[in-house]
Order: structure tokens, then sequence, then C-alpha cells
């Protein structure tokens, strides 16, 4: 009964932040599910879990980060957590890389640091020492880590640069692109309330998700979500850049179409929102197609795309024809 008193079970999640990093996995063509599996093969007692429907996707085991250190807060209270905090990686069709790292903690622990073996056993959760005051945490992690602070956001450049640095990538990457970073926090939703998410582009192109969700949610589900978010508001960042980058009415052609043919053989086809979100969480998709319209915005691209293309193929069969009328 005394072993049991001094070491108290947290309770449950209140809290839950991660962040995702996002980008073109650095070679010339998509790899195939033998190479994903290879990359993503971070444990050796855990497989990587592969599905290939709607379309491929490979998601590595998660992998562990001891940390005892303080949690970001906005008004600049001290709270200090111990535990763990979970990263993996997904790969989209063996072309789009990105890496999650993540954490849940509940609203209180013990008052002391217990041995490491307490924590140990509680994957992903990070303990605070004594009261965690979740509404100040959730707004200071959003805000980004002071010095001495947690700064989740290594851990997940750690681990993408660990993939990225393989022996079997070319680094001959048909599209030059830029990573993007999205930052999330869920909490439980108030009482009569629903889920809800708010979605914000900041300073220097920063993602930020906040999320009210129902209690219990699973905070690798959660995840799940904002990986599904971060990689199609990259392919419409880095598809929008590429076309506002690029001279449409240019008559160099081969230029045009050097940008975009790529975008066609290798980013157009991944758009698939929601493919694989859990249900309770699908619904929360529908703010985005509210507002800022991320479909109505993808399809306006793909359109510009396809009107481009088809426009040039008919320009050249012009070209060639008139040449042919001159040597007559």
């Amino acid at each position: 009964m005394g072993a049991q008193e001094s070491t108290p079970r947290p309770a449950r999640p209140v809290l839950a932040c991660g962040e995702v990093r996002t980008c073109l996995l650095p070679t010339r063509d998509a790899v195939d599910e033998g190479a994903a599996e290879a990359l993503l093969r971070l444990r050796a007692d855990e497989r990587v879990r592969v599905s290939r429907r709607p379309n491929r996707c490979a998601v590595s085991p998660d992998v562990l980060t001891g940390v005892d250190c303080r949690l970001p807060t906005a008004n600049g209270a001290k709270v200090r957590a111990i535990g763990t905090v979970a990263a993996r990686a997904v790969l989209t069709e063996g072309r789009v890389l990105q890496s999650t790292a993540y954490f849940a903690a509940p609203a209180d622990g013990p008052d002391s640091r217990r041995p490491w073996g307490y924590y140990l056993v509680r994957p992903g959760l990070l303990v605070p020492v004594g009261r965690l005051p979740a509404p100040a945490v959730a707004e200071g992690f959003l805000a980004g880590h002071r010095p001495g602070e947690l700064d989740v956001g290594s851990v997940a450049e750690s681990l993408l640069a660990r993939i990225s640095r393989a022996p079997l990538l070319d680094y001959d990457t048909p599209l030059n692109t830029s990573s993007t970073v999205l930052r999330w926090t869920a909490r439980p939703t108030p009482a009569d309330s629903e889920p809800s998410l708010r979605f914000t582009v900041g300073e220097e192109g920063l993602r930020t998700v906040a999320l009210r969700l129902p209690e219990g949610t699973p905070p690798a589900a959660v995840a799940g979500l904002c990986e599904d978010l971060a990689l199609h508001d990259w392919l419409l960042t880095t598809v929008g850049d590429k076309l506002d980058g690029v001279r449409l009415g240019t008559d160099d052609q081969a230029a045009v179409r050097k940008v975009l043919g790529p975008l066609v053989d290798h980013l157009l086809h991944l758009w698939m929102p929601r493919a694989r979100l859990e249900r309770v969480l699908a619904g929360l998709w529908d703010a985005l197609e509210e507002a800022p319209g991320f479909t109505r915005q993808w399809d306006a691209l793909a359109q510009r795309i396809r009107d481009q293309l088809a426009l040039r193929a008919l320009l050249a069969r012009r070209e060639a024809l008139d040449a042919r009328l001159t040597t007559r």
C-alpha cells in the first residue's frame, strides 16, 4: 500500500502539444515501399506501418527522448516537467517527408521528482512537478520557447535530418522547395462546446493550430490530424510559390515546362485530405474548407497548371504547323 502511495498515477492528460516539419524527400524520384520502410526503420523492435489505400503512406515507430526541463508559459510561470517526448516520421507516396515531435501532460503530478523508471513507463507523457497551468502552457508553447525551456521543434528537426542523411537518397530533387513548420496544441473542449480548430500563419511563415477536442482523444491521433493538415498546407504553399515564381506569359516554353512538369509528376496527385483521420477528428477539416478554403485554393492552382500545359501544347502544335507550312 505504501509503495502505491509513493508512486501515484498521473491524472488523465489535459494538454497535448507538438510540432510538425514537412519537406520534399531529398531524392530525384519517389522511393518505393521497400526503400520507405528502410528509411523509417528507426527501431529494431517495431515495424514500420505501411498502408497502400487510398495512397501509399509509411509511418515509423515512435522514438522517445527523455527531458527534464521547464515548459513554455505565456505568463512566465516556471513549470518543471519530466518524462519523454515522442517523435515519428511519415512518408507519403515516397515523396513528402514529415517528422513530428509531441507530448501530452496531465493536470498535476507528484510534488517532487520521481526516479526515471516512473516516467519511462509512460511514453510520450511529460509529468509536471505539482500543478500544470494548461492554458498558460498551451499559449506559451504556440508563442515559442525561451532559453532553458522545452524545444520539441529541435527533436522533430533532428529526426528529419537523421532520415535525410540516409545513403539511399541522391539529393537530386526535381524541385527546389522549402520546408514548413506547424506547431499545435490540443486541450479538452469546454462543457457544451463542439470540437474546434484555429489555424494561423504567423511571422516568418510559422503555422500554428489550436485545437479543442473531446476529452480522452489520443495524442497520437491528434498528431495524425496535424500531420495531415501540415502535408496539405505544404502542398498549397509549394505549388503556389512555384506558380508565383514563373512567368507564365513568357515565350520560353522550356522554362515553363521545367517548373510545371515536376509539379504534375510529383505533387498534384498527393492532394487527399482526411484520408486516414479518425472519424471524430475528420470533421475538423470542415473549418479549413470554409476559411481559408484549402480545397478551393488547391483546385484553382491545379486548374492553372492544367490550363498552362494545355496552352503550351496548343502553341507547340501551332508552331510545328507554321514550320511545316514555311518549308513548303
